[in-house]
């Protein structure tokens, strides 16, 4: 059975989420250090890590498996799913995939080194309407080839 699991902390899209994991009845694991409201559908289950940097991340990696789905904007934690063979997706809908991974990590890395040294002061445009709608078909697409697996 697919499981999806969200890194619930910053997540912009929990609910939308939890709409497509209802129509197609499936566990769900909202992970967080503490701040997110229990929900109460039976299908989620409210996960409460202790606070550290990757704490949620660390549980989410030791518990996803094969053909599981991963709801995360975090590379490294994307990187570490995609070794167990589950899926990772973007709030936005981007899938992390084993051919692009590795440009991400790097990518990450260097806008890191720009950032510390004053470079670039900017972030990532703000989360919009057509951002959302790309997630949920994203996230509709990757349920039912997680279905397949």
């Amino acid at each position: 059975m697919v499981n999806i699991y969200i890194d619930a902390d910053a997540c912009p899209v929990k609910d939308e989420t939890l709409r497509v994991a209802t129509r197609h009845n499936l566990k769900t694991y909202m992970v967080s250090d503490g701040g997110i409201r229990p929900s109460q559908n039976p299908l989620v289950e409210l996960v409460i890590v202790a606070q550290g940097a990757d704490a949620a991340d660390d549980w989410i990696a030791e518990h996803i498996g094969k053909a599981d789905i991963c709801i995360t904007n975090d590379i490294p934690l994307a990187a570490r799913c995609l070794e167990r063979e589950a899926f990772a997706l973007k709030p936005n809908g981007e899938r992390f995939t084993e051919d692009g991974i590795g440009m991400a990590l790097a990518n990450r890395e260097l806008m890191a080194n720009l950032r510390e040294s004053g470079e670039i002061t900017g972030g990532p445009r703000p989360f919009g309407k057509s951002d959302r709608s790309a997630f949920l078909n994203a996230l509709e697409t990757t349920v039912q080839a997680a279905k397949r697996r």
